[in-house]
């Protein structure tokens, strides 16, 4: 049985409950207790209710709050004629009948008419009535406050009594700390002293936090039972159920809790009956929580309130003050963080989020570390790379072919010597070792993590949790609803041709008794109902790619044409760094396209993923995620793969190239090859989305809005400043705040950079480093949010990370795929093997660059393509070369394919073979040695299980003993009534009786 169907909340005329033993329903909690709802006629902050983290006896705190705009007519309108729900005592009734609020004409008649509000208004404080009176029958406790300084909003604080949080712990199976504590099993020997010389390493890096601090015992932990709550340390109620369980046990309530009716019609005539059926049905469907109320606008927001105020010398010390100092704080950065206390205050799939964020933070650390020595040996080498100084030697006198038609002329390789030596630093033979080093770096992250997230389970009492169904989401309540309404209302049109039958009273009856049933068991979407969506879905998601895909060749033309143009540039500097000067502002129209359709690709998923209308918000959270990390990822990527794997593949030869549209001239790759561009692509892609839409908006927009709210309280009167600072209450100050909008931003952000840093990085060794440095930015930075920018979230358990893991372990995989095709036929790595093994002739890399260029006859130029100025280099050209592998002009058969092209494209793809299958293999290896489960966890658990058996076993002894002294006891007090009372004679067989038994 489903959580929100083991009791019912419907009001209690709609029942039939038939009591038995009033006493024992209410010990075991299920009679709500005496729910009231006060009206807080001032909001002046006062001790006892700490500014609004108490109702106003300062005795029971608020667990949640709902928000709602309202619109007080004109006239004498007290909040004190507000309906009350429930059975409020006579006092909570009356208060302050007698006096205006203030501004008011004079007291308030008890005869005079309320004036009229907007009926759709009126509808949803009819709605808020009945929710609210239905939540206090479940127990809850509530208190309104309207008269605040937010003009227009209404605030109802909720309280949840013990009793209640006894009963849904039950219910929602939560595991709480026993009063029975056990030793956790310590390393001996060699290994507890390496711990204990690590720990003092450590020390100063570590948050000055009590739950961050290494523990020897630990509690034993059980779900909690109010059948056994001896078993728990119950000393202290209050802070037995923390700030986080208590709001997630009321929002749990909130979301079980419905609301089924309205008061106004929607329209007049068949659309009044319409809406009627409609009402009806909402009846039987029983489906109006808080999330279809704050969807229909019904409540504006829902939230748990923060501890306090987190900065300020008179503040009271609470966990989101000490989350500030030790968390949030810039100057901590080279602190662990205190994932205990984050899990504790946000819950644990926010702790998940961070310790995950975590683990992969440090480990960058190596994989910089390895980043710098491949970048430092490429640096080192550069000046003995022999077919860089080949190319840098002026004495070859090597001539090129024109890069473009008409205005660019014949060019000196030697021109194009600081890119070769460029080149270098990142295409060297350490290149190869980094790209395996990192794809077994995946695979250990990938097993680290899990190994991590088992000892979170277990340190947080998450063993053995299941997720359960969630309930389903407001809009697939709507549509089942609709398609319940068309069935209904096509099975009245066939009732009508069809004969009547007579009528049964029976099945009268049952029908009756079967009103009740919900609907939405019966009725569901399939996917002929979603076949629009999907439709639409698969439409849209091609044509977002066609978009990515058509501004990638607009770029592509840009490079063309602002080639050609600057070729025509009467200065010699200008034409020197045409390629540089191209690169470098093609990639940034690139980076600002790539930021701008985030944002609207992030918003096209999720229109896309509402009109499918997923059931649970789990399924419409993983198919949100899969489309748009699709989209951001082909719009990341796109430019990327374009210069790896296209570039300069398909630009034909001199005499025979490719044009695009007939006009543009496909473009080349540098003679020292499209590894260095791609280096540079990546470069600024990767730290301008880092910098610009990672960092700089999460810092600057934030406080931006702050500025605006400053200046708004400056351009106050100071009185109107001070009422501002010191009358808002807590939960007006978070209301503030903006609202928490889930954790898809901050993965998706995270997976993007994953992906530069192991998809590509053959050809960007600095990678891990500039993702290190951001990610130690990007924790304080989020965590600083969390603290200070955004509302409190709801906590939400959490036993993994979900779909981001399968997302990581794709993205592993595929990087092994790419990098293994980066190296062969992006960089010339194979290349220089062919050479070396096969056509050198002194075993060294000299003439290699001559070995890769081929000659062309310059009267073999299409008309119209050749130079306009033959004489640039200031004598005449007979011969020219490019970079293929091509016959010579001089051969029989002048400018075909060459054996060597043969022989070098056999060569890569041999090597994407053998180099993809081996680091597979190691991968896999990685995943089978490391094991899932760390051994000191295995045992731990397996250690809880006996004890919590020998625990029970105990118990049972324990109430058998008790069991057989009070049997011996009566018996004991049965012997002397036995021994006064009258001698009956012995039975026959008895030993006492003459002749009997001998």
């Amino acid at each position: 049985m489903r959580v929100n169907e083991r009791y019912s909340t419907l009001p209690a005329a709609d029942r039939s409950v038939h009591i038995t033993n009033i006493c024992a329903i209410e010990d075991i909690g299920y009679l709500p207790s005496e729910g009231t709802l006060l009206n807080s006629l001032s909001v002046d902050p006062d001790t006892e209710c700490r500014y609004g983290l108490y109702f106003r006896d300062g005795k029971r705190k608020v667990d949640c709050v709902l928000v709602y705009h309202h619109k007080r007519a004109s006239g004498s309108r007290s909040l004190a004629r507000r309906v009350q729900h429930g059975d409020a005592g006579p006092a909570a009734r009356s208060v302050r009948q007698d006096q205006p609020l203030p501004g008011k004409a004079g007291p308030v008649g008890a005869g005079e008419p309320e004036p009229p509000l907007d009926c759709h208004e009126d509808d949803k404080r009819f709605r808020r009535q009945e929710y609210e009176g239905n939540l206090m029958e479940a127990g809850l406790e509530l208190e309104r406050d309207e008269d605040t300084k937010i003009h227009g909003v209404g605030f109802v604080k909720i309280h949840a009594p013990w009793n209640v949080l006894c009963r849904e712990a039950e219910f929602l199976k939560l595991k709480m700390p026993t009063k029975k504590l056990y030793h956790i099993n310590e390393t001996r020997g060699l290994l507890k002293k390496i711990n204990s010389v690590l720990q003092k390493i450590t020390d100063p890096i570590q948050p000055k936090v009590a739950e961050h601090r290494p523990q020897t015992t630990k509690r034993l932990s059980y779900p909690f039972s109010r059948e056994k709550q001896h078993l728990f340390d119950l000393s202290d109620k209050d802070s037995f159920f923390d700030s986080k369980t208590r709001s997630t046990i009321v929002y749990e309530i909130l979301k079980r809790t419905t609301c089924t009716k309205a008061k106004y019609s929607m329209g007049q005539g068949e659309g009044r009956k319409k809406d009627s059926a409609l009402l009806s049905k909402r009846r039987k469907c029983g489906k109006y929580g808080i999330t279809s109320l704050l969807a229909n606008g019904v409540y504006s927001a829902a939230y748990p309130l923060h501890d306090g105020d987190y900065e300020g010398e008179n503040v009271e010390f609470n966990d989101r003050k000490l989350l500030y100092e030790e968390w949030a704080s810039y100057g901590v950065f080279y602190k662990y963080q205190p994932i205990d206390l984050v899990r504790k205050y946000f819950g644990e799939k926010i702790g998940l989020y961070f310790a995950w964020l975590g683990v992969y933070t440090q480990m960058l650390i190596p994989a910089s570390i390895v980043g710098i020595i491949v970048f430092l040996y490429g640096w080192a080498t550069v000046d003995e790379n022999i077919p860089s100084m080949e190319m840098c030697d002026q004495r070859h006198n090597i001539t090129m072919c024109p890069l473009c038609d008409k205005t660019c002329s014949y060019w000196k390789m030697s021109s194009a010597c600081a890119t070769a030596r460029a080149s270098h630093l990142f295409d060297n033979p350490a290149t190869v070792f980094f790209s395996v080093f990192m794809a077994l770096w995946a695979a250990t992250f990938m097993e680290h993590w899990k190994r991590k997230q088992m000892r979170l389970n277990y340190r947080w009492d998450l063993t053995g949790f299941e997720e359960e169904e969630d309930h389903p989401r407001a809009e697939y309540e709507a549509r089942v609803l609709e398609k319940s309404l068309r069935k209904d209302s096509r099975n009245k049109e066939k009732r009508r041709h069809l004969p009547e039958e007579p009528t049964n009273k029976w099945r009268q009856r049952v029908k009756t008794a079967m009103a009740g049933v919900k609907l939405t068991d019966k009725v569901k979407l399939t996917w002929k109902d979603r076949f629009p969506a999907y439709f639409t879905n698969l439409v849209s998601i091609i044509f977002m790619i066609a978009v990515t895909f058509a501004i990638v060749l607009g770029v592509i033309i840009y490079r063309i044409s602002t080639a050609a143009a600057l070729a025509m540039n009467s200065s010699p500097s200008v034409r020197s760094n045409i390629r540089v000067t191209v690169t470098a502002t093609a990639v940034i129209i690139n980076l600002v396209v790539i930021i701008l359709l985030d944002e609207v690709y992030g918003c096209i998923a999720r229109w896309l993923t509402k009109i499918e209308v997923p059931k649970t918000e789990k399924s419409f959270e993983e198919r949100l995620i899969f489309k748009a990390f699709l989209l951001k990822f082909v719009n990341s990527y796109t430019p990327i793969f374009y210069v790896a794997f296209f570039k300069g593949r398909f630009v034909g030869r001199p005499g025979d190239y490719v044009y695009i549209f007939r006009s543009f001239r496909m473009e080349e790759c540098a003679p020292g090859g499209c590894l260095m561009e791609l280096c540079i692509q990546l470069s600024i892609i990767m730290l301008g989305k880092q910098l610009i839409q990672n960092n700089l908006f999460e810092i600057g927009i934030p406080k931006m809005k702050k500025f605006i709210r400053s200046l708004r309280l400056k351009h106050q009167s100071p009185s109107d400043r001070d009422q501002y600072v010191k009358k808002k209450q807590r939960y007006q100050v978070d209301y503030t705040l903006e609202p928490f909008a889930g954790l898809t931003p901050e993965y998706m952000e995270m997976i993007i950079q994953f992906g530069f840093v192991t998809l590509f990085v053959a050809s960007f060794p600095l990678a891990p480093l500039f993702a290190l440095l951001n990610n130690i930015i990007e924790i304080r930075l989020d965590a600083k949010k969390f603290i200070t920018e955004l509302r409190r979230p709801v906590a939400v358990r959490a036993k993994d990370i979900g779909i981001w893991y399968n997302i990581l372990r794709g993205v592993g995989k595929l990087a092994v795929i790419i990098n293994a095709f980066v190296i062969s036929f992006t960089s010339d790595f194979i290349p220089r093997l062919v050479y070396l093994y096969m056509y050198s002739e002194n075993g060294t890399m000299h003439g290699f660059v001559n070995h890769t260029l081929s000659s062309f006859n310059v009267s073999d130029f299409q008309n119209g393509t050749a130079p306009n100025d033959p004489l640039d280099l200031g004598y005449e050209v007979q011969i020219c070369r490019y970079k293929d592998y091509r016959e010579p002009p001089w051969s029989e058969h002048k400018y075909d394919i060459s054996k060597d092209f043969w022989a070098v494209l056999a060569a890569r793809l041999a090597f994407v073979i053998v180099f993809q299958n081996l680091v597979m293999f190691m991968s896999d290896f990685v995943d089978w040695v490391i094991p899932d489960i760390p051994k000191d966890i295995s045992q731990q658990m397996h250690k809880e299980k006996v004890l919590m058996v020998e625990l029970f076993m105990r118990e049972e002894q324990g109430k058998q003993q008790l069991l057989d002294a009070w049997m011996e006891k009566d018996r004991k007090k049965a012997e002397p009534f036995n021994n006064h009372s009258p001698a009956r004679p012995a039975p026959p067989d008895s030993p006492d009786f003459p002749g009997g038994a001998l």
